[in-house]
Order: C-alpha cells, then sequence, then structure tokens
C-alpha cells in the first residue's frame, strides 16, 4: 500500500486541529499527518504531541519560533522524501482547503506528478474573501502565469499533491521564497522539469478570523519573484 504524508505548518491553530487531523485521516488509511509548529502561544504544538501519542499516523515537529511558510514545507517534503513516503500533500490546517477532496487528489497522483487544488481554474471559487483581497489574488495568479509562462491558473495555491519522484527531481534547496512566492517558485521549477501538473476545482473558504495575510511587502517580493523567474527562464538557468 502506498503511504502518504498531508503537511500541516501551524501557528496558534489550537482551535482548529484536533478537528482537522482526524478529519483527513479518515479520508484513507494510508494517510500519515506531519504537523510543523512553530511554537505556537496558544499550545498546539502540546495539543499535537498529545494525540500523536493516542495515534502513530500523526507526527510532530517543533520550531522555536515563526521561521515562515516556506520553510516549513520544505523541512516536510525532506521528512517525506527521507521516511519513504510515496506523496504527500500541501494543506492549510483551518478548513480553508477541503478535506472532502483529498481521495479525488490522491486518485489523480497516479497520472500527474503534481495535482493543485485550484480557486481559478473554473472561474472563482472562493468564500468569505474581502473583493479587494479577491481581485488582487486574482491578478496577481494572472500576472505570474503570464510573465513567467507557467500554464497553472492558480500559481499561489496552498493545497497540494505531490509525488515523490517530484520532489526528489527538484533540488529543494533552492526554494528560497515563503508564502505565496514560494509557492510560485516551486511550481516554476516543476514545470521547468517537465512533469505532469493538473488542477482540479476546489471551493476556498476562508475560515481564519484575524487580517489577511497578504500585505505589500508579499505583493512586492512576489512581483520581482516572477520578473527574475522570467530571466531564469529567458537565460537558461532554470
Amino acid at each position: 500500500m502506498a503511504r502518504g504524508l498531508i503537511i500541516f505548518p501551524t501557528y496558534n491553530e489550537a482551535e482548529n486541529i484536533e478537528r482537522i487531523l482526524p478529519e483527513v485521516l479518515s479520508k484513507s488509511p494510508e494517510l500519515e499527518a506531519l504537523v510543523i509548529d512553530d511554537n505556537s502561544p496558544d499550545k498546539t504544538g502540546d495539543m499535537v504531541e498529545r494525540m500523536a501519542q493516542a495515534d502513530p499516523r500523526i507526527h510532530l515537529v517543533r520550531r522555536p519560533g515563526k521561521m515562515g511558510l516556506g520553510t516549513a514545507y520544505v523541512l516536510g517534503f525532506k521528512y517525506a522524501l527521507e521516511h519513504g513516503y510515496d506523496y504527500c500533500f500541501e494543506m492549510d490546517a483551518d478548513f480553508s482547503h477541503p478535506p472532502d477532496k483529498v481521495p479525488e487528489m490522491i486518485e489523480l497522483l497516479k497520472d500527474y506528478d503534481l495535482v493543485i487544488g485550484s480557486r481559478y481554474s473554473e472561474g472563482v471559487s472562493v468564500v468569505n474573501w474581502p473583493m479587494k483581497r479577491l481581485l488582487l489574488s486574482y491578478f496577481a495568479c494572472m500576472y505570474a502565469r503570464k510573465v513567467t509562462g507557467v500554464p497553472i491558473r492558480d500559481l499561489t495555491a496552498g493545497f497540494k499533491a505531490y509525488r515523490r519522484e517530484t520532489l526528489a527531481g527538484i533540488d529543494l534547496d533552492k526554494l528560497k521564497e515563503d508564502g505565496y512566492g514560494f509557492q510560485i517558485e516551486i511550481d516554476f521549477l516543476i514545470w521547468r522539469k517537465g512533469f505532469r501538473i493538473k488542477e482540479t476545482p476546489i471551493v476556498f473558504t476562508e475560515r481564519r478570523a484575524g487580517t489577511s495575510k497578504m500585505n505589500k511587502r508579499i505583493v512586492r517580493r512576489a512581483f520581482f519573484l516572477v520578473l527574475r523567474l522570467r530571466l531564469a527562464r529567458m537565460f537558461g538557468r532554470a
């Protein structure tokens, strides 16, 4: 039986983690979960540790503080490769990514190397976002697609499934970006390697209270990242 790992980077997710882990693991007996917690003040890590003691399919890595989404996923990917998993997922812990799509994405991995749960593959499927944030996200993806040439409609998607061979086939240490830029960067590297990519539509539902993670610094970094990727492609450096 194939083994799959779902990676959850967390920071203050105590409200959701007790529900999301059993929900996702119920989707397939071949699934396990890795929580990478950045020393959450709300004791998310302690909660996951107790759950892991009762369920060997749950694993925990603690980090000393907020070190960023990109580094968390790179750590998770290396963990998956080192521990012999056949595929792994990126997934948010707050139910914005629908757990019911996990079995379908696993099935698609039989024919594709990267499967993306896409908000924009069939129009726009986003719930509970302010219009300003939605337009910024949508047009940022359009800009990144046009400039880099990567034929993915949702280049900043954070709900993805990777075959083991896909992650082994790229240099994970080249991934230097964080947040939305990380998603664009890894998609670009996978596409340039010629791997098969599939977008499958999801309904993304924003469940997290508080302010958006999108800010001017993130937008600026992503803007210049896209230009750098374009130049790398033009000069054969990627």
